[in-house]
């Protein structure tokens, strides 16, 4: 990995935390009463983009935290991904028209609230704490393994988009793809991801 590249990547921690607000803010656009096809689109936005996320830090950051933290929030992490993944596959393979469909969208953003809640409460300070130097280099392996990972599904990507936008919606996954852009946004993305959570606890 070049020095260079390292240098002008964000840390592996405002990435994480970037991914985290486009996730929670997509939750906030879902709505019961939109059409089968903006619901589709936007929950299918919401899969891809968890999917690719818990991929990268199981690759990437949480064995840099093995490392130097032991804690039991950072032991259960990959199981809280498997037990998202379950309900994103229950998703795929749901008809948008069964009565189960939201509900089970709107558990899957539940168990990801938590998720997130533990993660930048605990994991992210202490990996600031513990690793300040190696915070960018571990930010430019995720850049390069995200382009990776989300080039081969460019086309499930269009597609959820153009449906989840025709609702009026934008989702920030272009992000995934060029997370500098968390450079210039940070404090506009900071308040997006503080109004996402407190209309997400006035909801659940």
């Amino acid at each position: 990995m070049s020095s260079l590249l390292s240098q002008l990547s964000p840390s592996i921690t405002n990435m994480i935390r970037l991914d985290h607000t486009h996730v929670l803010t997509a939750f906030h656009q879902y709505e019961i009463g939109s059409s089968e096809r903006q619901k589709r689109g936007l929950a299918d936005n919401v899969c891809l983009a968890i999917e690719i996320h818990a991929q990268l830090e199981e690759e990437i950051f949480y064995p840099a935290m093995r490392l130097v933290y032991d804690s039991e929030i950072l032991r259960k992490s990959t199981p809280e991904h498997d037990e998202m993944r379950g309900l994103i596959a229950r998703l795929r393979n749901m008809p948008v028209n069964d009565p189960a469909f939201d509900d089970t969208f709107f558990d899957l953003m539940r168990h990801v609230m938590h998720h997130v809640a533990d993660e930048e409460t605990m994991v992210l300070p202490a990996a600031e704490r513990l690793i300040p130097e190696q915070l960018s280099e571990l930010g430019a392996r995720m850049t390069k393994r995200r382009v990776e990972l989300a080039g081969p599904r460019a086309p499930e990507l269009a597609s959820s988009m153009a449906k989840s936008m025709s609702a009026g919606t934008i989702m920030g996954l272009g992000s995934m793809m060029l997370a500098g852009a968390y450079l210039l946004t940070r404090g506009k993305y900071g308040d997006r991801l503080a109004s996402a959570r407190a209309r997400f606890s006035r909801a659940v």
